[in-house]
């Protein structure tokens, strides 16, 4: 059985008194038939921390906030040996949404939240990962975790993915996608997640993605930008690279003096050849943003 534990009930034994009283406000242990993990996570606001951890359990959530802080909905199954987790947290706030993205934009002299979630993951169970953030912040290490599918859509928030040891993903990974409305999202060690394909969607926000490190399989990107921003930065000269950009008058491009134009809206670097298995692919589109691509030593 799925248990869903609201330990802020239970008896204080289990809090935790670092930088303030920090409970564990979830768990969601794992049962016999549970072979691999669906997980969709959507915090509508404040700030979020995703990190592996050696334990068993599936999901454990810690914050410093106390129930009649934060509202939440949570919903689970098991079907074929697969556990569905649907979870959504949101921190209440007398601000209303208007007004946290008007703060963003412009400023205000009212501190940021320094409520959070922190959300630990069984480093021994595959997951597919679907994300969603409204407002705040979210910090997300997959370093060393077994991640099928990840999916990751931010409205206003700032997003960080990494791979903060050096570990990577330790089985393929079959889609990284990850989406930008008004916020922003910067992706490191790409080469890490074991990606067959990226997919990028840039709306106004911004976006960095990088691929320094060479690949351990073959990456195709898809990306998409409207009004945004999209930087990437470039592997090593010696990694195979072909960029091809559907592009507009309205518009910006900066393409890295080591990608030579080889035809219509097609550029490529001096180690690609028609006949490269291992290159990194770029399909891109952009309207009125702008596309950055920056050499490794930049």
């Amino acid at each position: 059985m799925w248990r869903l534990i609201v330990l802020a009930l239970m008896s204080g034994s289990t809090a935790l008194t670092v930088c303030g009283q920090i409970k564990k406000q979830f768990t969601v242990e794992k049962t016999q038939p549970c072979e691999r993990v669906d997980l969709k996570l959507h915090a509508k606001t404040g700030n979020c921390f995703i990190r592996p951890s050696n334990n068993d359990d599936i999901l454990n959530i810690y914050s410093n906030q106390e129930l009649d802080e934060y509202a939440h909905s949570f919903s689970n199954e098991v079907k074929n040996n697969t556990c569905s987790i649907n979870l959504s947290l949101e921190q209440e706030s007398q601000r209303g949404v208007s007004q946290k993205i008007s703060y963003q934009v412009f400023g205000s002299e009212e501190k940021p939240s320094d409520k959070f979630w922190k959300v630990y993951l069984s480093e021994t169970t595959p997951y597919s990962l679907d994300l969603d953030y409204g407002l705040g912040n979210a910090n997300i290490d997959l370093s060393g975790m077994s991640i099928s599918k990840l999916k990751i859509h931010t409205g206003s928030a700032d997003v960080n993915i990494s791979y903060s040891t050096g570990n990577q993903n330790k089985i393929e990974m079959d889609t990284f996608c990850v989406k930008v409305d008004m916020g922003s999202l910067n992706a490191r060690q790409l080469n890490l997640a074991r990606a067959k394909v990226v997919v990028a969607d840039v709306g106004f926000g911004n976006m960095f993605l990088d691929f320094s490190n060479k690949p351990s399989i073959s990456n195709h990107v898809i990306g998409s930008v409207g009004a945004g921003n999209l930087i990437i930065q470039l592997p090593a000269e010696d990694v195979p690279v072909l960029v091809t950009i559907n592009d507009s008058w309205l518009c910006s491009l900066s393409i890295s003096p080591t990608l030579k134009k080889i035809g219509q809206n097609r550029f490529a670097n001096a180690a690609y050849t028609a006949n490269s298995k291992d290159a990194l692919v770029f399909d891109l589109d952009v309207s009125m943003g702008k596309i950055v691509f920056r050499e490794k030593n930049r």
